[in-house]
């Protein structure tokens, strides 16, 4: 059959399917005015004709391309006659009557078969421990009569149950899991209490009566049997306890309850079981171990039965998924991820109290990493369940890895091998397309950016506390900075190849596109950093001199060469002019990102308010330093002085940068204007700082009131003439504002410590430039008419 063929059948199918609903509509409309008819007695409904509709005949064989199928009559059905409204009444109303009642009876069949005799067993064995402890505390029988009594009445249940199971199966299934219950009871008693069977015997019995529950389990196929028999064992230990303290033969007992359950998570998962054995299990272990506080008694046991009981729920919670093949779910991800988060937290506790063991905590961890990879290796080498369940072991693999290194190591050492696996997991993720691992590596990006800090608190603390020298670039916080820098490297590069695949947590992905290069431009800038302080601190602890020598009853007094301080932070001041430069050169020429451009703009801003408050004031710093030497011990050299224009060259730089930055295009808006003010506001800062520094340099104090009045009032000038020339009407304005605080400055401010020569040479000065701005703009007016005609 040719694809034309096959195309005409299909549209033959699909037409006929169209006409059967068309039949269905009308069958449906005619069943609602029947329902209208009765719910109104007195109006009479015409039930609508459903015509025949034409069934269309499938083409012969060998049919020509463009074959139309025609439509041919093919008698239908003809619907049954739709009975009156007197005959519809009854019926409907018989109906209504027996759903109603059966409604009722669903009811009071669950109260009355199901839900009665579970209360009744419940109460039963209540009543029989209540009795069995009277005739104890009473001396009413002998041990051994008591023991055989109990025995007899389970067995006597049972074998009750058994005989009625063939009629009431349900009802049967609830006396089968009490009896269950007391031969626990009466075994646990007869081997604790009274010694009266070995310890080899009741846990034969208890493998038994456990054999016997998940059968009786599997074939009434009644979960109800399982709780009672196995969950509801565990409450034995706690009826009978005596406080003797046989914590062994109580865990030795939930383990064999436990393996039972085990069993039947093979043959059927019963979830409600399983929580309620997972529960209570870890509940009872961990309120006894915390109850033990610091005491090294019991670590062999304690340690042994945890990792018992982890394996034990760990095996049970894979067993059934793997074998159907099942996809696992949220509530099964849960349990395996707390099954081995209690275990570890438990098992970390055990370790850390006993004092011969603290040393094997990291080997502990890396002790469940290894298991967790066996299972994983198996799962993959067998393909015994989907991709899902081994990347979440995985992840389970990665994470105990994770928390082995800060355990057992510390230092840089944590921030590598955390750097470094979040970045092979963010690769897996993004390149690979394994979604776990971007979720994974989430939290350890974060994790080895928080350990990196801690790391360089750490070199703080010790060089304030002990003063430390630490050879530049040539130590480990060094080098563990520089693998950090090129991993984060490696997944911003990574991160910006985009996918086009959908993303599951949209949100996190969005946080990484900006937190990976916003970690990684602040690690490389405080790395460079740290390491200049590091040179400019061990000259500092070099250049100690000891002034006093050291008595009997004083120590010795010693001098620093404190200019080193301020050298260090003056070259941070220029590193830092450096660092933004090169980062906006480094986006306007390669990366040409906008929100990096954003980034650049506040940062370069910020930079340049910093270094014309605070950076120029230290520059001012040193040159007193030279001019007025503190310590007589220490020879300042002429470099306070030079170093002064290294940083203004700098700062030029990234008034340059800043230029260009505005012309690159990234930044989406005209900031033009914006540029004008940044750029003449810190030129005038700039000459302000350094006529005040050539002043200071010539000794000509007090000198600077005057200088500054003349130089702000030329650069007014000089504004002006730019805003007339280049016809920009801020500048112009900039100006005026400037002269009206030169003035003010001049009346209120200068006037008072100013010479009568000082004042004469202000005055005229500042008089002289006004009359040169009043001519100018009286000669270029016609530009700044046309400047306002345009603007309007």
């Amino acid at each position: 059959m040719d694809n034309s063929e096959k195309l005409n059948l299909l549209l033959i199918k699909l037409e006929n399917l169209l006409l059967r609903q068309q039949g269905f509509e009308a069958e449906i409309q005619a069943l609602r005015n029947e329902v209208s008819a009765l719910q109104s007695p007195g109006s009479v409904s015409t039930p609508p004709t459903i015509n025949p509709e034409p069934i269309i005949t499938a083409p012969p064989r060998n049919t020509p391309p463009g074959f139309v199928a025609q439509h041919s009559t093919v008698p239908q059905p003809t619907p049954a006659p739709i009975p009156s409204p007197a005959n519809q009444t009854q019926p409907n109303f018989a109906e209504r009557f027996k759903r109603e009642n059966m409604v009722k009876s669903d009811f009071e069949k669950f109260i009355g078969e199901n839900l009665i005799s579970k209360i009744g067993i419940l109460i039963l064995i209540i009543g029989v421990a209540i009795g069995a402890k009277y005739a104890i505390d009473h001396d009413m029988v002998s041990p051994l009569t008591r023991i055989v009594l109990g025995y007899a009445v389970g067995a006597g249940l049972m074998a009750f149950a058994i005989k009625l199971k063939a009629k009431y199966e349900n009802f049967s299934a609830v006396l089968v899991s009490g009896a269950i219950a007391i031969m626990y009871f009466i075994t646990y008693a007869a081997y604790d209490f009274y010694a009266l069977i070995p310890q080899a015997l009741a846990f034969a019995l208890m493998v038994v009566f456990t054999s016997f529950t998940v059968v009786a389990a599997i074939k009434y196929n009644k979960q109800i049997i399982a709780h009672i028999g196995l969950v509801g064992a565990y409450a034995v230990p706690f009826l009978l306890s005596d406080g003797s303290g046989k914590v062994g033969v109580l865990f030795t007992y939930m383990a064999i309850i436990n393996i039972g359950i085990l069993v039947l998570s093979f043959k059927k998962y019963w979830k409600p079981l399983f929580y309620a054995s997972f529960g209570l299990t870890w509940i009872i272990f961990s309120a006894w171990r915390l109850d033990l506080s610091s005491t090294n008694n019991y670590f062999s046991l304690a340690l042994l039965f945890s990792t018992l009981f982890f394996l034990i729920f760990y095996i049970t919670n894979l067993a059934y998924k793997v074998s159907k093949k099942e996809v696992f779910g949220f509530s099964d991800v849960v349990i395996l991820l707390l099954n081995s988060f209690v275990y570890y937290g438990i098992g970390y506790l055990i370790l850390s109290d006993n004092k011969n063991s603290t040393e094997l905590l990291g080997l502990f961890t890396l002790a469940n990493a290894v298991i967790h990879f066996v299972v994983c290796l198996i799962i993959y080498k067998k393909n015994l369940a989907d991709k899902n369940l081994f990347y979440l072991i995985l992840a389970m693999v990665i994470t105990f890895i994770t928390m082995a290194v800060p355990v057992q190591l510390d230092g840089g050492w944590v921030t590598i091998f955390w750097v470094v696996e979040a970045a092979v997991l963010f690769y897996l993720a993004r390149i690979k397309k394994i979604v776990i691992y971007e979720k994974l590596s989430f939290p350890l990006i974060f994790l080895a950016f928080f350990s990196l800090l801690e790391d360089w608190i750490t070199y703080y603390d010790i060089y304030n506390g002990n003063a430390a020298i630490i050879t530049p670039i040539l130590n480990v916080g060094f080098l563990t900075a520089c693998i950090f820098i090129a991993c984060f490297f490696w997944m911003f590069s990574i991160s910006k190849k985009e996918s086009e695949e959908p993303v599951a947590w949209i949100w996190m992905r969005q946080i990484l596109s900006y937190s990976i290069p916003a970690i990684l431009v602040f690690v490389i800038y405080i790395t460079f950093r740290i390491e200049i302080s590091k040179y400019f601190n061990n000259l500092f602890e070099l250049s100690k001199i000891n002034t006093t020598p050291k008595t009997r009853f004083y120590d010795s007094i010693s001098e620093y060469n404190y200019n080193y301080k301020t050298l260090k932070t003056a070259w941070i001041y220029i590193y830092t002019l450096f660092f933004a430069s090169a980062l906006s050169y480094l986006n306007i020429k390669k990366l040409k990102n906008t929100k990096l451009a954003i980034t650049n703009l506040v940062i370069n801003i910020w930079v340049i308010i910093v270094f014309l408050t605070f950076g120029l004031y230290k520059l001012s710093e040193l040159r007193d330093a030279y001019l007025l030497p503190e310590s007589k011990y220490f020879i300042i050299g002429s470099f306070n002085i030079g170093i002064r224009y290294v940083a203004i060259a700098f700062f030029a730089l990234l008034i340059v940068q800043c230029y260009q930055l505005q012309r690159s295009g990234l930044l989406k808006k005209d900031l033009k204007t914006m540029f004008d003010y940044l750029l003449y506001l810190s030129i005038l800062w700039i000459i302000s700082s350094e006529l005040i520094n050539i002043l200071e340099l010539s000794h000509s104090e007090g000198s600077y009131k005057l200088g500054l009045s003349i130089l702000w009032g030329i650069f007014s000038l000089f504004l002006i003439s730019m805003g007339l020339a280049k016809n920009k009407k801020h500048l112009r304005i900039g100006a005026m504002v400037l002269f009206g605080i030169t003035l003010i400055k001049l009346f209120f401010y200068d006037i008072y410590s100013l010479s009568t020569i000082s004042k004469t040479i202000v005055f005229v000065s500042l008089g002289v430039l006004l009359l040169i701005i009043s001519f100018l703009y009286n000669k270029y007016k016609h530009l700044i008419i046309d400047d306002a005609k345009i603007e309007n």
